[in-house]
């Protein structure tokens, strides 16, 4: 007799499938909100703990999302949200919120960066990720998904080599990277654009400049990075 329990959905094939499908698309604004907490100590260097990593990757996949700025990352997380119940999770969305919580320690230091279009500390923004991993753990019960596997799509991070090395080290490896490709002009025609009605203090010129040169310094070498151990889907969009 068939086996009529429904099956999960095997992660490395849907990727597959969806990378090589992938199209054109909108760019629309998505902010996930969490109830983050961090310590009460204003040195971000005391925020992680050098033990094991936090999640066990055999329960957890983490699929980082990265490409320059404009280059619709968050759009095409909200497909695969909607598709295959992945949580999303965006560094920017996240220390945004925590730029503006009440009391926040660090508060003024992302939002220098952010203007700056500079990276910031990165045991702020890895503790932001891991609380938020653990509060959607904790809101699904079971602290996993209906096939026991936690699944998270964070785009924006890693945005430089030892973020990368230390998310690794202290939360969860990374099991992919879905890597997204545009012309330059088109990033910064999108941002531009965005900027009209975002409210974001990072989408003018001054801004976008530097966040591209950010990007191309310190990203850049993070993808090859992971393609040496063949993690890499790369997808251009024109």
């Amino acid at each position: 007799m068939a086996n009529s329990r429904r099956q999960a959905p095997n992660p490395y094939v849907f990727f597959g499938l969806f990378v090589l499908s992938s199209g054109l698309f909108y760019l629309v604004a998505k902010r996930t909100t969490h109830n983050t907490f961090l310590s009460s100590q204003a040195n971000p260097k005391n925020l992680l703990s050098p033990q094991q990593p936090a999640f066990d990757k055999d329960k957890i996949t983490v699929i980082y999302v990265l490409g320059g700025p404009g280059v619709g990352k968050g759009t095409q997380c909200s497909k695969l949200v909607e598709k295959f119940e992945f949580c999303h999770l965006s560094a920017g969305d996240l220390l945004r919120a925590e730029q503006d919580r009440e009391g926040s320690q660090f508060g003024d230091l992302i939002k220098t960066c952010i203007l700056e279009g500079t990276i910031v500390p990165m045991e702020v923004t890895i503790k932001l990720l891991e609380n938020a991993m653990r509060a959607e753990l904790a809101r699904r019960n079971t602290g996993a998904w209906s096939d026991g596997k936690g699944r998270f799509l964070i785009d924006g991070f890693p945005r430089q080599m030892d973020q990368a090395q230390e998310f690794d080290k202290t939360v969860c490896p990374a099991t992919h990277v879905i890597f997204y490709t545009a012309p330059e002009d088109v990033m910064v025609a999108r941002l531009l654009e965005r900027g009209k009605t975002s409210g974001r203090a990072d989408d003018n010129v001054e801004s976008i400049k530097k966040r591209l040169a950010t990007y191309h310094d310190k990203t850049m070498p993070v993808v090859q990075y992971y393609e040496l151990s063949n993690k890499v889907s790369k997808v251009r969009h024109l």
